[in-house]
């Protein structure tokens, strides 16, 4: 289980497009622009918070746009809680992505879980830019 919020301060938003802008142009070259939904998300353990297997794209979605790049930015310490790992299914890579401040960058249709939680609270920022429909 988890705790969400919805956000909408520009601000947050174009902090992270700076991120997701610099991640497209070094690494994916999708079709995305500066909008986005974006969330605040707390796993905790006594709920045994977790998040399974899941893309973050909408593939029966009725919107001319579609979810492009995802974002996720680790706001927690590595202190405050266990187990939690955050996984890709298809990539595998010995990346550090439980560090506080690490910002991932990702193609929204990589399935992707949060394992859950053995103690504590976890703590992330959540966002998907989007851009003109898959082709």
């Amino acid at each position: 289980m988890s705790t969400i919020r919805w956000l909408t301060e520009q601000w947050v938003q174009d902090l992270l497009w700076h991120y997701v802008r610099r991640a497209n142009y070094d690494t994916f070259a999708i079709d995305v622009d500066n909008k986005a939904e974006m969330q605040f998300t707390e796993y905790y353990a006594q709920q045994g918070g977790h998040y399974d297997w899941h893309q973050d794209v909408h593939w029966n979605g009725q919107a001319d746009t579609d979810r492009k790049l995802s974002v996720t930015v680790q706001l927690s310490d590595t202190s405050e809680y266990k187990g939690g790992d955050f996984e890709f299914d298809e990539v595998k890579t010995t990346a550090d992505f439980r560090s506080k401040g690490t910002v991932v960058v990702f193609p929204s249709y990589l399935r992707h879980r949060v394992l859950p939680l053995t103690s504590g609270t976890r703590r992330s920022l959540v966002a998907w830019f989007f851009g003109p429909r898959w082709k």
